[in-house]
């Protein structure tokens, strides 16, 4: 396993960091099942967890919670807030009220005192920014976090957080957690060079496309996915997003042949070589399929390897753009695009 240092934090954290999305309903898992894959994560040298409080209504902080009982200080702790947990209208977003409130629910859920890092799972737009970060600065200086993040900004966003930052002399965002794949390049041209020019750590979240880069995708065979199951569009190979992917899977395919290595060596190799990634997360729902991640934890991609990638997903290229999740909202609601 390689260890790379958060951003300018000075925390060492693994090149692979385990995801826990798949703990709990989302991904039909028991808790021994992620406790298994827990223990065998940290064996293996993973030393970062990422949960959040949304995945499967808190049902992954507490099999987390579980799993790392009596171990607590070897890890680092992650987690995110932000996304709607009910229907109440205050129990959402980046407001202090919201923050210091789900944070306590979080540390609850997970059983401990404190998170290492604390991140807003989404912009919200209706929050300014010095509101959200004089929140997280007050629980970091309570000690319930020692850092906090954000995941899934649009560049601009972090930049606007920077300056508000420097402007009100708050705590700033340490990290980011972006969507970063072989088939979806496209923070590479604004959000990754944003987080090098400010030193952010960056978690990256699919880097293997949702299974479109597992191996288990592939031209003639039927698509049976955990995911296709309950993300069918995504997956709909008449729809020409998805036939490009899967185009672009087969070539992918030939290059990791020639190589000698998996697809999942290939696409994990391919994001940890950007020197802007701290981590990929991976979110493995069974033992086999960690063990499958795991053999990509020293994978070192060739110049020709990453140059045969380019040929194949040009740099900076969404082959799904449709599906990013830091579009600004007044391009996704007319209104505001109205007077």
């Amino acid at each position: 396993m390689q260890y790379r240092t958060l951003g300018r934090t000075g925390v060492q954290v693994s090149s692979l960091a385990l995801g826990a999305m798949n703990f709990g309903a989302i991904g039909r898992t028991t808790q021994d099942e992620a406790t298994a894959v827990v223990d065998a994560a940290l064996e293996a040298g993973i030393n970062l967890i990422d949960t959040a409080d949304i995945y499967s209504g808190g049902e992954s902080e507490e099999m987390v919670g579980r799993a790392i009982a009596g171990r607590r200080d070897d890890i680092v702790l992650a987690t995110k807030a932000g996304m709607p947990m009910g229907d109440e209208r205050n129990h959402r977003g980046a407001s202090r009220r919201w923050l210091v409130t789900e944070l306590d629910n979080s540390l609850r859920r997970l059983g401990v005192d404190h998170v290492d890092l604390y991140q807003i799972h989404r912009w919200d737009p209706s929050t300014g920014d010095e509101e959200t970060l004089s929140a997280l600065t007050d629980l970091q200086r309570a000690g319930k976090i020692r850092y906090f993040g954000s995941s899934t900004f649009p560049a601009y966003r972090l930049v606007q957080a920077e300056w508000a930052a420097r402007d009100s002399r708050l705590s700033r965002y340490v990290t980011e957690q972006p969507s970063y794949s072989i088939l979806q390049r496209g923070i590479e041209t604004d959000v990754l060079p944003v987080t090098e020019e400010y030193g952010l750590g960056v978690l990256v979240w699919s880097p293997l496309a949702s299974g479109w880069l597992s191996g288990a995708i592939r031209e003639g065979r039927d698509i049976t996915t955990s995911r296709s199951t309950f993300m069918p569009d995504r997956f709909d190979i008449t729809v020409p997003s998805n036939r490009a992917r899967l185009d672009a899977v087969e070539r992918l395919a030939e290059v990791a042949d020639e190589a000698g290595l998996t697809m999942i060596q290939l696409a994990l190799g391919f994001v940890t070589a950007h020197p802007a990634v701290t981590s990929a997360i991976i979110g493995p729902r069974t033992l086999d399929h960690l063990r499958s991640q795991l053999a990509a934890a020293d994978t070192v991609l060739s110049a020709d390897v990453l140059d045969a990638i380019d040929e194949v997903v040009a740099p900076g290229t969404d082959l799904a753009p449709h599906e990013k999740f830091d579009t600004p909202p007044a391009l996704l609601d007319p209104s505001l695009r109205r007077r």
